[in-house]
């Protein structure tokens, strides 16, 4: 598929597919997004709530690693102890993350941005001492862990486009994924997407969005 890039509202790059009209980032700020969503609604929230240093998390969606090279940085910052599972059904060519610019943006070495890039398929990779990386190249409809996760960050494409990642059958593996008192976050406010995972158990809540977005969603997994 064709990639383009386009330059978003706090400056940072994301990758743009004009087949679909679809960004991997909000055109609003691609660092700005992922931080509100997933980082402060996701991350802080998890860590503060169950005053917790030591987590376990996964990324549907692992796409240009944003998300993945944001919390890197946070587990260093907050001393973090973290095992990250991002997962990839179609990874992007090292070639067009050359484009990206997140580190420039956030002032900071881009050294480990690439080591999540140039870290092994399907193996279990130490990127810095409080941070261990797995990625696994899979569509989401495989996925069959059982109570790993402390929080899933969900960044799959809009529905709009694929609708098949955001069906009852998806979301009833993210709750199976996760531990009790486990959360999701994502990007998508969607009326189907909130009802979806309230069918397979979640409590759902509708929060602020990010810049350009009136609201999100968090789900928590409260047995």
């Amino acid at each position: 598929m064709k990639r383009t890039f386009l330059k978003t509202g706090d400056g940072s790059i994301t990758i743009h597919l004009p087949d679909w009209d679809e960004q991997y980032h909000s055109k609003h700020g691609a660092i700005a997004e992922a931080q509100h969503v997933f980082i402060n609604t996701g991350l802080y929230y998890f860590c503060d709530k169950y005053t917790t240093n030591t987590l376990s998390i996964l990324e549907i969606g692992f796409g240009t690693g944003l998300n993945a090279f944001l919390t890197l940085l946070e587990s260093k910052n907050k001393q973090l102890q973290v095992e990250y599972t991002g997962v990839e059904a179609y990874p992007i060519d090292v070639k067009v993350l050359e484009a990206l610019n997140y580190a420039k943006v956030l002032d900071v070495s881009e050294d480990e941005f690439q080591k999540l890039h140039s870290a092994e398929w399907e193996r279990k990779t130490t990127i810095i001492p409080n941070f261990q990386l797995l990625k696994r190249k899979q569509f989401f409809s495989e996925i069959k862990d059982k109570q790993i996760f402390h929080l899933i960050y969900f960044d799959a494409f809009g529905a709009r486009v694929q609708p098949e990642l955001w069906t009852l059958e998806i979301f009833q593996k993210m709750f199976d994924a996760l531990k009790n008192k486990g959360v999701l976050v994502t990007y998508s406010a969607k009326g189907s997407v909130r009802r979806n995972m309230e069918a397979v158990g979640f409590t759902v809540e509708r929060l602020p969005g990010p810049p350009g977005k009136r609201e999100m969603l968090r789900a928590s997994k409260n047995l």
